[in-house]
């Protein structure tokens, strides 16, 4: 496409300029912007930008033609990141920074992360755990979701919790899947990280398996209708730290969490060998079903398909899926119903 038609199509339709399998990102300027996004890791391999005029800057990604993409300009004199003026889009990234966001031709967010009309709606309420010994700092932050649904049900607990509330609206996303008959109610307890412990903590750690058996089960044995654990299987769901500990959780404590739900889960990290490679590899597996699913943008991909060829050669139950996107909440969310529905069912 010409350099100027393309320009007023970036300023009619927004940043960047998408036909086919490719998206146009544009920059105007004397000098040219890095391109950072989930393709390339962000600031890992930031991306150059072509002069196609005096003042006007270009790079082309080819992308599949259903994904969604988070990316942002970098100046490369301050490492500073500058805003897209043409692209008013943007999502926090959840560490004090905005990205800019869009989906290709194929590509949509799930209609389950909108409210629909006329449902009955479960109970959101907010708690305070005295943590004590596990973690960091003696307060922890719980939220519990309780379904619209006349008889106990089932639990599933999930890490980071707010964020998956506030950037991912598990709760919005259940309401509706319940009220379409697409899975079994369940109520959630939605735990809240430890801040700067939050690695430690989703190491496999298991003074956080302590802590979820020793206080957040009781927490919501107490406020919810539940079933009780070990009657029939209850859920664990994470993403990335989370998603391993997820599985982690599954693994060692199988007799309550017989679902285990794993969203770009951080396996075989070079930089973070964990024990849960070895009780794969060396242990019986367990009787747990597991979900894993991973955006085919991000640095996670290779991780999660050696952890798939791990589980199917040990004999696992386990359901595997790549989606079009990279390692953020608005990918989760667009995903995290299929893995909610096959469990849940």
């Amino acid at each position: 496409m010409p350099t100027f038609p393309l320009l007023a199509l970036a300023r009619t339709t927004g940043n960047p300029v998408v036909e086919s399998d490719t998206a146009t990102f544009l920059w105007q300027g004397k000098s040219p912007v890095l391109l950072i996004e989930d393709l390339h890791n962000w600031e890992e391999f930031p991306q150059p930008m072509t002069r196609i005029t005096p003042d006007l800057w270009k790079a082309t990604l080819e992308l599949p033609p259903d994904a969604y993409l988070e990316y942002a300009f970098l100046d490369p004199k301050t490492g500073q990141r500058v805003e897209d003026p043409l692209n008013p889009n943007k999502v926090s990234n959840g560490v004090g920074a905005w990205n800019h966001y869009f989906y290709m031709p194929q590509g949509h967010p799930t209609i389950f992360a909108k409210p629909m009309h006329n449902i009955a709606r479960g109970t959101l309420t907010r708690h305070q755990v005295q943590a004590r010994d596990y973690g960091s700092g003696a307060k922890r932050t719980v939220y519990l979701y309780q379904p619209a649904a006349a008889n106990p049900v089932p639990l599933l607990v999930v890490f980071d919790g707010p964020d998956y509330l506030k950037r991912a609206r598990l709760n919005v996303i259940v309401d509706n899947m319940i009220a379409a008959r697409r899975v079994r109610p369940f109520a959630m307890a939605l735990v809240a990280n430890g801040g700067p412990a939050r690695t430690l903590e989703y190491s496999c750690a298991d003074a956080t398996l302590g802590f979820v058996f020793d206080y957040i089960i009781p927490l919501a044995q107490e406020h919810l209708s539940l079933i009780a654990p070990g009657v029939e299987p209850y859920g664990v769901l994470g993403a990335s730290m989370g998603g391993l500990m997820a599985l982690y959780t599954g693994l060692r404590l199988p007799q309550v969490f017989g679902k285990a739900l794993s969203q770009s889960g951080a396996f075989f990290v070079p930089e973070l060998h964990s024990v849960i490679e070895d009780l794969v590899r060396y242990l019986p597996p367990p009787q747990i079903d597991v979900w894993l699913d991973v955006g085919k943008l991000e640095f996670l991909l290779e991780g999660n398909r050696q952890m798939r060829l791990l589980l199917e050669e040990r004999g696992y139950r386990f359901h595997y899926r790549e989606f079009s996107g990279g390692h953020n909440y608005t990918s989760w969310r667009d995903n995290v119903w299929l893995g909610l529905e096959k469990l849940f069912r």
